[in-house]
């Protein structure tokens, strides 16, 4: 067992400022109180800090944390004493100059701003704070639910701050969060929820231990939910959140500012119009059997901790092996493929995608078996970049999975890079492990037309991943337009990118603006129009022009917000040709809109407080709860020479200079450990570093030695491993077998009984394999079908119908 002290003492942290919290000394931030308000599937967040000062000295208190990738901030205030001071949204460098110069002249001053690398990463700098005082701070964000393939939404607080990997030879000043073991986080989390709908809350579920649902009427559409006492602020808070009759489409029309101008973004009415095209069953129980499938697996070193960052349960790395396996046992025959890994380098399997068959199945699955988490940071940049230089296969869709827990400092830039080759195939992209970046799991899914899913928790891997495998196997949907019959005296200018992806049942959100006066009886209709399998099909959505009550600004947020993240990235795009333009109207809009962008800050500054200041200004930075716990303690176990590196979280004294940059935290430290383990794993050298212990292995799930005895065509072979997989000997299999029923049939046969008998609760993991089975004996013609199946079902005690084998 390794030592607490030992193990929060071994993180590297280089030049931090802050408090050593195992000396028990005081540190600024004391509680945060989150209340969360959804509304069918948007989410106002408020979140409230409570600061005190118990020092002798003034301080500055920074506190770097994350938020949801796609969240608008839209409001933040300070409450000092009996002062209440609201936030203005300025051009950041213009905030930072402010808030340096009211720091200077003895002013209290609050920023708060948008790291220049991920959008899901903000820094709060709370500036002189005399001894003794309190400040309340109040920060307010909206967002989208984002729809998972069970078709709950999915809400997430991010508690915990992962590295953030700055890759090799980039100039990035790097940020410094100072994180903690989540048991030494010295500030409390209170969270509760309000969530109101049209339709019937069914139920929510959450990886924390809530307290029980509560409806607050009787047709179960408004209820409220919180967080059990005694939450420990150990992992991200998720909620999901599941409507009855989640599929229909609505709008939502919310009536304009009215002290903004008429005719801009504000002063007019916007409309968020949410769609979900269902289509055609018999498109949709047809599966692609072409494709070029090629998967992108992290094994930096983080991917040794467990999901749920425990030192108990299955490692990340084990997860993704048996997911490959399940992945690879469903692809159809005469598709292509390919297996990446990556950390701080990259490795493949092949050369090249090459078409699935027996043969290129075992070798994949040999490779695959030997993946350990051995390849140091995560460096996803330059796989990437190598997967899209490869030539497409005509006539063989390309398909992106992408596998990570980790962050990378150059967010944006993946993000760009995924968009840049949008055109030339899907992306799906899995976030493994608490504090997983939602800014890089949704912004590569989204810009890569695919969908996105965190495995969180006690969450398995496998059925997320075979649930996204169908969406790739769906025919994909091209020539999408959207055209809107409005009244004559209303024009729209439509805020949301183009959308590029379509799949069934899932949600598609547009946001536009409605310009020009209507009769409060005035309807409009927008109409989703696209080609599926050679077919034109069309959806179309009836709404009422008179603005819904009681939405606020909503709507107009996050409308605001989509259109500055694609402005964002037009500017990174044609940043040389652009000399500033695009940023300028960034920076109009985020202001006009007080929505925070990469290019703004919020700043506050309390001018009726202009007493000098007595003495130095200390700094304090606030500590982050840490996600990589279990990759910290056994590195921590394993190198002695570092333990004395890590933060001694020295007092820093601070006279005029601008805020502190927003930066990676371990990233010396994970990239150190990383390439050590890498390097020296097998070197007579590491002996001397590294424990000689293997941890027992524990028995493979008998599903998943099930699956691994399929062939690639779809069947199984007759042999003593199959009878084991099946609880037989191989006497009893053989035994059993009728007469005229072919070693392979039977074998066959034999394991779709047994998946439909045993292993029913974890159909989603063997459905697709089990359809290429049935698909494999309907080819054979086999005979005796149903004497087979008669006596499986007395072999292994089930009552299996045949039907329901597919046959």
């Amino acid at each position: 067992m390794v030592d607490s002290n030992l193990r929060y003492s071994s993180c590297v942290m280089m030049n931090c400022c802050g408090l050593l919290t195992l000396q028990k000394e005081p540190v600024p931030l004391k509680s945060i109180e989150v209340e969360l308000e959804v509304r069918d599937h948007v989410a106002t967040v408020v979140s409230t800090l409570n600061y005190e000062n118990k020092e002798d000295k003034p301080l500055e208190a920074v506190f770097v944390f994350p938020l949801p990738g796609d969240a608008a901030v839209c409001h933040f205030s300070a409450q000092v004493g009996q002062t209440q001071i609201v936030a203005e949204v300025k051009e950041k460098q213009k905030a930072r100059e402010e808030y340096d110069d009211a720091l200077s002249s003895g002013q209290q001053a609050f920023l708060l701003e948008e790291s220049d690398e991920s959008p899901d990463i903000f820094s709060l700098s709370v500036g002189s704070l005399p001894p003794g005082e309190s400040a309340s701070i109040r920060l307010e964000y909206v967002t989208e639910l984002a729809v998972q393939a069970d078709d709950g939404l999915r809400f997430c607080l991010p508690a915990v701050l992962n590295p953030r990997y700055q890759p090799q030879g980039s100039e990035g000043a790097g940020v410094q969060v100072t994180s903690v073991p989540a048991s030494l986080v010295p500030y409390s989390l209170s969270f509760s929820a309000r969530v109101s709908s049209p339709r019937p809350i069914s139920k929510v579920e959450s990886n924390c231990s809530l307290d029980p649902l509560q409806y607050l009427n009787t047709d179960q559409t408004q209820a409220t939910v919180k967080l059990a006492a005694g939450h420990k602020f150990d992992r991200d808070v998720e909620l999901l959140i599941y409507y009855k009759d989640a599929h229909q489409p609505t709008a939502v029309v919310e009536a304009g500012q009215a002290s903004a101008e008429p005719g801009s973004l504000m002063g007019d009415p916007v409309v968020m119009v949410s769609l979900y095209p269902e289509f055609p069953q018999s498109v949709m129980s047809s599966t692609a059997s072409c494709g070029e499938f090629v998967f992108l697996v992290d094994r930096s070193g983080s991917m040794d901790c467990a999901t749920n960052n425990s030192e108990q349960g299955e490692s990340r790395i084990s997860s993704a092996r048996d997911t490959l396996l399940l992945l690879l046992k469903s692809l159809p025959m005469g598709c292509y493929f390919n297996i990446y890994s990556f950390g701080s380098s990259y490795e493949h399997i092949f050369s090249k995608s090459v078409e699935y068959s027996q043969k290129t199945m075992e070798e994949a699955l040999k490779k695959v078996e030997e993946m350990k988490a051995d390849l140091g940071g995560t460096e996803i940049l330059e796989p990437l970049k190598h997967i899209y230089s490869q030539p497409c296969i005509q006539n063989q869709p390309r398909q992106l999975f992408v596998f990570t827990d980790g962050e990378v400092e150059n967010t944006k830039e993946v993000i760009d890079l995924v968009k840049k080759n949008s055109g030339s195939h899907r992306c799906f992209s899995f976030g493994i492990g608490e504090g997983a970046s939602s800014a890089l799991i949704n912004g590569m899914a989204k810009e890569g037309g695919g969908h996105a899913q965190f495995i969180t928790g006690t969450d398995r891997m496998q059925p997320k991943v075979m649930q996204s495998l169908r969406f790739a196997l769906q025919p994909a949907v091209v020539n999408i337009s959207v055209t809107w019959d409005l009244p004559k005296e209303v024009s729209v200018t439509v805020l949301s990118a183009p959308i590029t992806a379509l799949f069934q049942g899932q949600r598609s959100l547009i946001y536009a603006q409605l310009t020009g006066q209507s009769s409060e009886a005035a309807e409009g209709c927008v109409m989703l129009k696209y080609s599926l399998a050679g077919h034109r099909s069309e959806n179309q959505l009836h709404f009422s022009l008179r603005p819904a009550e009681d939405t606020g600004l909503t709507v107009h947020r996050l409308g605001a917000r989509t259109l500055i993240r694609s402005l964002e990235m037009e500017e990174r795009e044609n940043r040389e040709e652009q000399h500033g333009g695009m940023k300028e109207k960034v920076v109009q809009l985020s202001v006009q809109s007080g929505v925070s962008s990469s290019f703004t800050a919020f700043i506050a500054v309390n001018k009726d407080n202009r007493e000098a200041i007595q003495g130095p200004l200390v700094q304090r930075n606030i500590p982050t709860a840490l996600a990589m716990d279990c990759f910290i303690s056994s590195a921590a176990y394993r190198t002695h020479s570092c333990s004395e590196s890590y933060v001694t979280y020295k007092a820093c004294i601070k006279k005029k200079s601008a805020p502190l940059p927003i930066i990676g935290t371990l990233q010396k430290f994970s990239q150190w450990v990383g390439d050590r383990l890498h390097k020296k794993r097998f070197s007579s050298e590491a002996s001397q570093d590294f424990p000689a212990a293997v941890p027992e292995q524990p028995p493979r799930d008998p599903l998943l030695q099930l699956v691994s005895l399929q062939e690639a065509s779809g069947c199984w072979l007759l042999d003593p491993a199959l009878a084991a997989a099946l609880g037989k000997t191989d006497e009893e299999v053989e035994k059993s077998k009728p007469e005229k029923a072919s070693s392979e049939v039977w074998a066959t046969i034999l394991a779709l009984i047994w998946l439909h008998g045993f292993k029913m609760d974890a159909k989603d993991e063997w459905e697709l394999l089990a359809v290429k089975a049935a698909s494999w004996l309907q080819a054979h013609k086999a005979p005796c079908v149903s004497e087979c199946v008669d006596a499986g079902n007395v072999l292994l005690g089930c009552s299996v119908k045949k039907e329901a084998l597919g046959l």
